[in-house]
């Protein structure tokens, strides 16, 4: 008999956020020549991997501090449906985020304003440019 496949729908990886950084003559010589040397396949490639080596040697802070002040780790995403619902309930929204924020584009600035009290993001919120500048008061 044959095997049915069950397909689960996953969402898209968010695109990463860049920034740019200031690296001293000998830093970026000494990251050159272990691209170079093979140890890495590109600066890329160095930069992320020493990044991730720190996080994980401070793993332990961050969830304690995550704990702590009551952040969602991971991605968070808000729509107009979840949004209304909270104004429907009288409540306000204190969206504590450490990663990804995400107000999707059905969300109007009136809707974001009566239901969102405050943003707290440590990573990246996207929202449309209407609705940050509308709750631009709002975001620490």
């Amino acid at each position: 008999m044959p095997r049915k496949s069950a397909s689960l729908a996953a969402s898209p990886k968010p695109a990463d956020e860049k920034i740019t950084i200031n690296v001293g003559c000998v830093d970026l010589g000494q990251i050159d020549l272990l691209v170079q040397e093979g140890f890495y396949a590109n600066r890329t490639d160095l930069i992320r991997t020493a990044i991730r080596n720190q996080l994980a040697t401070q793993v332990d802070v961050v969830r304690q501090v995550v704990a702590s002040k009551s952040l969602v780790l991971g991605i968070q995403h808000y729509d107009a449906a979840t949004l209304e619902a909270i104004e429907a309930a009288g409540q306000k929204l204190q969206i504590r985020v450490l990663g990804l924020a995400v107000i999707a584009a059905d969300v109007t600035p009136a809707l974001a304003l009566a239901a969102i009290e405050s943003i707290t993001v440590l990573g990246a919120l996207h929202a449309s440019p209407a609705v940050k500048a509308a709750l631009a008061a709002r975001i620490r």
